[in-house]
């Protein structure tokens, strides 16, 4: 059996068992199995070739797994819900203080009170939605209501 061949068979056996695991490190394995084919294609000593697969299979270790596993594992932090309208901007529709108001968050209507209970704020006000207890959002200007 020619040594290429051998070299493609661990090759796929190492796909094969990544498949299986989806570990990610059997498939850089693979693929420096490959590339030992590659060099035993070319008619070059088992040397070679074994020094091939330890080349590549180093440089992906080191070079390609940290930055595919960081690209794989490290998703973003989606918030949905309720949670994604905190930080939002919002203008006030009717004045909102202690007592309810009514502002507009992205399109959409909601109650709202102000974060601080003392301050009243006119309508037409661009706020920041600080937090969302049930149903109403507690706001607050992004400018200074007390100039000075």
């Amino acid at each position: 059996m020619q040594s290429w061949v051998l070299w493609l068979i661990i090759a796929g056996i190492l796909g094969t068992a990544e498949l299986m695991t989806a570990t990610f490190d059997l498939l850089l394995l693979a693929i420096a199995a490959l590339a030992a084919a590659t060099i035993a294609g070319l008619g070059l000593g088992m040397g070679l070739q074994l020094l091939a697969f330890a080349v590549t299979a180093a440089a992906m270790i080191t070079l390609v797994r940290p930055v595919a596993r960081r690209h794989l594992m490290g998703h973003p932090q989606l918030r949905t819900g309720v949670a994604a309208l905190i930080g939002r901007e919002a203008v006030v529709l009717t004045p909102c203080g202690r007592e309810p108001g009514r502002v507009k968050i992205g399109g959409e209507e909601w109650s709202a009170r102000s974060y601080d209970p003392d301050l009243l704020i006119p309508a037409g006000t661009r706020v920041d939605v600080f937090a969302i207890e049930g149903a109403t959002a507690l706001v607050h200007p992004q400018e200074d209501p007390w100039p000075n």
